[in-house]
Formats: C-alpha cells, structure tokens, sequence
C-alpha cells in the first residue's frame, strides 16, 4: 500500500524527558518546605512579652485569696493577724488616752491594709521585700503597746467591762423606749380628744339629734333577734369604733342584717351617740350603752372592781413610785384593771337574750364578710379563735408562772395559745358551763399577781382552757401594731388586727399599714376636719 504524503500525515506527539519531571518534583517539594519552614518561623518570632502574661494569668488563677489567709508561712496571714490584734490595742489606747500610740497604730492598720488590698486586687501572693517592713513596723508597735500592759488578759478584763457597761447603756435605753412608746400609746392624740368634745357639744346641742336616736330606737327588736348578725365592741375611742364598724357594714353582704352592740364610759357616751346617730353604715344598726348603767356589775361580783378598791393594786397601777422597780412598764399599765377590758368575761350578763355573737376589739379592721362566723360549728366548746402557737413563745407557759403550783398542776406549759380581738362565742354554752365563774375563781387567785401579770388574755387562756375551737388562721391576721406581716396574709385576711403600741390613730403607727385603716375613716366629716385628725 501506498504511503501517505507528508503533508497528509498526522503529527506524532513528543513525550517529555524523564529528567524534567524529576527537576518538577524537586522544585515542588522545596516550594512546601520553604511554606511551612516560614509559618513556623513566624509563630516562634512572637513577642516574649505575651508568653509572660499567658504565665501571669496562669499564677492569678492558680492564686486563692482565702488560702493564702489561712495558710501558715503566708505574709497575707500575718499581716491581717497584726491588724486584728492592732485594732484591739488601738480601742485600749484610746481607752487610756495614750493618744500618740493610737495614732501611729491607726496609721500602720491602713498601711497594712492597702498592702492586702494591692494582693488582693491583682491576685497574687505578698512578697517579702514587699511586706517585710510592714510586718518588722507592726511588730514593734505591738511590742510597744505590751510593754505599756496592754496585755491580752487586762484587754480581756477591760473589754468585758466595757461590754458590760455597753450592755447596761442599751438596757437603759430600752427600758426608757419602753416607757415613752408606753406613754404615747395611752395618751389620747389631740385630734381625737377634739373630735370627742366636739361631738359631746354637738349631741347636747342638737335636738334634732336625740329625736333622730328615738326614732332609731323603733327597731329595738333587731338588737334580741338571733337570726341577725350581732357583733361586740367594748371600747371608748369613737374613731376606732367608727373604722370597726364601717369595715364590717362595706365588706358585709348583707349590712342590713349587722348588729352592732356597743358599750362605752359615762364620759364617751354622748360623742358616741352623736357620731353613729349622725352617720349611716349602709343601714347596718348599731346600739349604744354605758358601763355604768349595769348595776349587776359591782365589787361584790366582780374580782376586778375589789381589786380596784384596794390600796396595794392603786399603788402598783397608778403610782409611778409604787411596785416593783424591776417590773416592766408595760405589766403596769392601768388600762388592764378598766372594766371595759374585762367586759368581754361578762358578754352572756351584758347581753342575756342572744345565743351567739362575735367579739372585736376596737383595733381591728375587718375586709371581708364575716357572716359565716354564725354558722361556724364550734363542736360544743365556748370560744371560737385563731391559734398563735406557730412559735414556741405563743404557748401558754410565756403568758403563765408555771413556778406557781396552781398553774403547774392545772396547765400543760406547751398548750396552744390563741388571740382576743376577733372571737365568736357560743352563749348557749358560756352560760351552760359557768364560764363567767371559772374568770372569777382565778381572779381572786391572782389577787397578788403572782399566776400572771399582763392584761386579760393570761385569764382568758385560764377560763377557756378545754373550751376553745381552733378557726382557720385567715379570719384574724395579727401583728400590724408591733411587727412585720406578710402582705400574702395580710391580702387574704377577714380581720386585720391592729395589735400592739403602734395603733393606726397614733403618730407612732406604722406608716406602711396605715392605709388599711384609713380608707374606713370618714375624713370629709366637718368635725372631722376641724379637729385636724390625719
């Protein structure tokens, strides 16, 4: 066959030599070692500098203030054991008014201070060019103070002295607090004597008053109907009344079927009548009598008015001279021998046709509806109310002399105590069981003072021993006179109880609770607002 011309032919392709692709692969391999030679290079060409401080981050964290304080060979140690021992000596300089020796303590306490502060801040340990003249400085100051016998026994000595007179300083103030908060809270507020004889003036002084009162009197047949809700306020404060009664009647559902009962002195007896006669309670009724016209109520029954009849018990209630000095002032209070305290033990005499009724105290406020107290079973014992033992000082042995065999042989010491200021009580079963009696029989055991000191609810705890009901701890929230309530109890409570010297109506009332108090208060009433009262 023929062969093709050479312009016909295809081209033949020219392979490469081996020894350019072996100078390729060389040149290759030097191109990656250069690349990486250099990085390396590069990371090793970093400045010291940040290698240092990587090292110093490391000693801060590995550095711990707390056990460099406790550890034993530590100048941190040292230097704050100086300075604690140097503020002692430093009080029992200035003690000795060794002036000179005060001041130069005071200013090695700060120099060694500003030294654990510096170590502190930048988290590492003391050095010890850095703390050696402090420690060498401190030492002999200490030194010096020891020479002066300002030795740890005589400090020990006088120090005790001077806690002791500290003690006795605090003590004094207390028992001078006592006595001032005392005084304030029986003292009558200018305001309130002002709104009591205006209103005196007032009722005496207006006709139309007195017929308005007769003509009230036509449903005299409400106040002996034990189908209607009958409450008690033994009291001679008209404002206090007035908020007990007004919270009641706006917060009832039924105001029309409130009873109120109301007994008062011969004094408060006219500012009484006028006030609620010229007021309305959302059409609740409200009765108003004098202690001084129960003529059953008199020395020959009642332990407390022969008690009041004799010398020893004046002296003791009344004169600021009188009893024993290491008495509190409180136990002394005159308010605890009035009858219109000791009332509540005579409720069944004071109102012979009812069966039940609810007992308030005149510094309460009430916010809710309190018409299921009346159908409250209290399971055949006399007093219903809201137990306060949920600490160990509210049991009966904090009221009680249990050095006193009576008390000892009758009374469990841990038995729980309960609270006056909102009650109910069964009269059907008061009268059944002579608990009137019982009040009387440990009275006159109590003649000396010696079962039991303050108030009535010592007596109470005794007469109504076995005879009281638990109520759930919502009906009465107590303590908005004296301490701090819990706003959760204080929300959820049916009567808030103004227990305690700081009552609402007096400059010395808790500011923070007073508000709950005086949305009852009628503050746009002329004489109101003419005697001032806030």
């Amino acid at each position: 066959m023929r062969r093709r011309g050479p312009e016909f032919r295809r081209q033949v392709r020219r392979r490469l030599p081996n020894a350019c692709w072996l100078t390729f692969g060389i040149f290759l391999i030097v191109i990656f070692f250069v690349f990486f030679t250099g990085d390396k290079g590069e990371m090793l060409s970093q400045p010291h500098v940040v290698q240092r401080y990587t090292r110093r981050e490391q000693v801060a964290e590995d550095f711990n203030t707390t056990v460099e304080m406790i550890s034993p060979g530590s100048f941190v140690r040292q230097l704050n054991d100086q300075v604690s021992l140097a503020k002692a000596f430093l009080v029992m300089a200035k003690a000795n008014n060794d002036l000179q020796l005060a001041w130069e303590l005071s200013a090695q306490i700060h120099e060694s201070q500003i030294l654990l502060s510096k170590s502190a801040l930048r988290r590492t340990p003391l050095t010890t060019s850095e703390s050696d003249g402090a420690i060498r400085d401190m030492a002999i100051l200490l030194h010096q103070a020891q020479q002066l016998r300002y030795d740890s026994a005589t400090m020990i000595m006088k120090l005790k002295a001077t806690i002791q007179g500290l003690d006795e300083q605090v003590n004094s103030l207390k028992e001078k607090s006592n006595k001032y908060g005392q005084i304030a809270a029986e003292e009558v507020p200018k305001s309130l004597f002002c709104l009591g004889v205006s209103l005196t003036s007032e009722w005496f002084g207006n006709a139309n008053l007195q017929r308005r009162l007769q003509e009230n009197r036509q449903e005299a047949a409400k106040l002996e109907d034990n189908n209607l809700y009958h409450f008690c306020v033994f009291s001679d404060n008209v404002l206090a009344v007035s908020v007990v009664v007004n919270s009641t009647a706006l917060n009832s559902k039924h105001p029309e079927k409130v009873i109120f009962h109301i007994v008062t002195d011969e004094v408060n007896h006219a500012a009484m009548r006028a006030w609620f006669t010229m007021n309305n309670f959302k059409g609740a009724t409200v009765d108003i009598q004098k202690i001084e016209d129960f003529k059953w109520l008199n020395a020959s029954y009642a332990p407390v008015l022969k008690q009041l009849q004799d010398s020893e018990t004046q002296s003791y209630y009344f004169s600021s001279s009188g009893g024993d000095k290491a008495t509190p002032i409180k136990y002394r209070n005159p308010k605890y021998l009035s009858m219109l305290n000791h009332l509540r033990f005579y409720i069944p005499d004071v109102f012979p046709a009812l069966k039940k009724v609810v007992f308030l105290d005149d510094d309460v406020v009430v916010q809710k509806d309190l018409s299921d107290l009346f159908t409250l079973d209290l399971k055949g014992n006399v007093n219903g109310a809201v137990e306060t033992c949920m600490e160990t000082f509210h049991r009966y042995h904090k009221y009680l002399n249990y050095s006193h065999p009576l008390i000892r042989e009758h009374f469990d010491p841990d038995a729980c105590g309960w609270a006056f200021g909102m009650n109910v009580f069964d009269l059907v079963e008061w009268r059944r069981q002579n608990v009137t009696g019982i009040y009387h029989y440990w009275q006159e055991k109590n003649i000396d003072r010696t079962l039991w000191k303050l108030g009535t609810l010592p007596p109470g705890l005794l007469t109504f021993y076995g005879l009281t009901e638990p109520l759930d701890p919502s009906w009465h929230v107590l303590g908005l006179g004296y301490t701090n309530v819990d706003q959760q109890l204080i929300e959820k409570g049916a009567v808030l109880h103004f227990n305690g010297n700081s009552k609402p109506w007096l400059k010395i009332g808790q500011e923070k609770y007073k508000s709950l108090w005086d949305r009852y208060v009628h503050y746009g009433h002329p004489l109101v607002q003419r005697c001032n009262v806030h």
